[in-house]
């Protein structure tokens, strides 16, 4: 089953010393590319994440970002910073003595420092185990979503798949009849021109022409192309670069077929053959 490659996800955890987020979005790429963002006290674990995206992803642009916002609440546990109050009171006190009818020092203005107030530091050990988690569950959801768009590009490339073995299917009938009505021709235009002709030369000469506008082969390959295709749809695991093969083969048989055609029906035929390859081929850039 393929899976794009482009896609987003994003997951938000609560936890009693704050919140995670997770982002992950990635974009079709002909490799694997991955970039990872994270706080400062989780830069740790960088190595882990990109090891988790090596063994998920086979193929595709993919940013990671990691968000961290640590709350307070009642159940945190706060710690007044001595050192730094006592020198915010002493810097107080000595602006006191240089001031006239100076205000009291209020306690809470000195609370209210940044630094007084310290709450204490979440586990290093917990808090990566949650970051991890998180990467993990978000990474889940992502997959999901090139799996669901997969199977959308999947039905995409089915239909323009069946369209093309039409064509096929058609010249092929009209092949026969195509060779003797050149056949058929070449004859009027002797006839009308009064000219005595070696049957042995003529018959020659038809088949060098028949040879030439044969296109048998090209259809036949084009058939196991086709087959080639859908059973590589049916497979596990990546199949981008063997579909994105497959649409240059096929791609190169519409065109020999173009350039060998004798009749303006199947001319038109390799045209629309090449349209829908082309329509195929777009969107199997972005198949993982």
């Amino acid at each position: 089953m393929p899976r794009s490659m482009t896609s987003f996800a994003r997951r938000e955890v609560q936890h009693p010393w704050g919140t995670l987020s997770c982002e992950i979005r990635s974009v079709n790429h002909r490799y694997l590319e991955a970039s990872v963002r994270l706080p400062e006290t989780l830069r740790a674990i960088e190595p882990n994440i990109r090891e988790v995206l090596r063994k998920q992803l086979s193929r595709g642009k993919v940013e990671t970002n990691v968000y961290l916002r640590t709350e307070t609440s009642e159940h945190t546990d706060l710690a007044l910073n001595q050192g730094l109050a006592d020198k915010i009171v002493n810097l107080a006190e000595e602006l006191q003595q240089q001031l006239k009818n100076p205000a009291q020092l209020n306690p809470l203005d000195i609370l209210r420092w940044p630094g007084v107030l310290t709450t204490a530091e979440v586990d290093s050990d917990t808090l990566q185990e949650a970051a991890l988690a998180i990467v993990h569950s978000t990474l889940e959801q992502l997959l999901e979503s090139r799996e669901r768009e997969g199977k959308e590009l999947k039905q995409f490339i089915e239909q323009r798949l069946e369209g093309v073995a039409q064509h096929v299917r058609f010249v092929h009938g009209r092949l026969p009849e195509i060779l003797e009505s050149h056949r058929q021709k070449l004859r009027e235009k002797l006839d009308a021109l009064k000219l005595e002709v070696d049957e042995e030369r003529f018959s020659q000469e038809a088949v060098y022409v028949a040879q030439k506008a044969d296109v048998a082969e090209e259809l036949d390959r084009l058939e196991a192309h086709i087959n080639e295709v859908r059973h590589t749809l049916q497979q596990k695991g990546p199949i981008g670069r063997r579909l994105d093969f497959l649409m240059q083969e096929l791609n190169r048989e519409a065109n020999t077929l173009s350039s060998k055609s004798m009749a303006s029906d199947t001319t038109q035929s390799a045209v629309d053959l090449k349209v829908l390859i082309e329509q195929m081929r777009e969107q199997v850039q972005n198949i993982e």
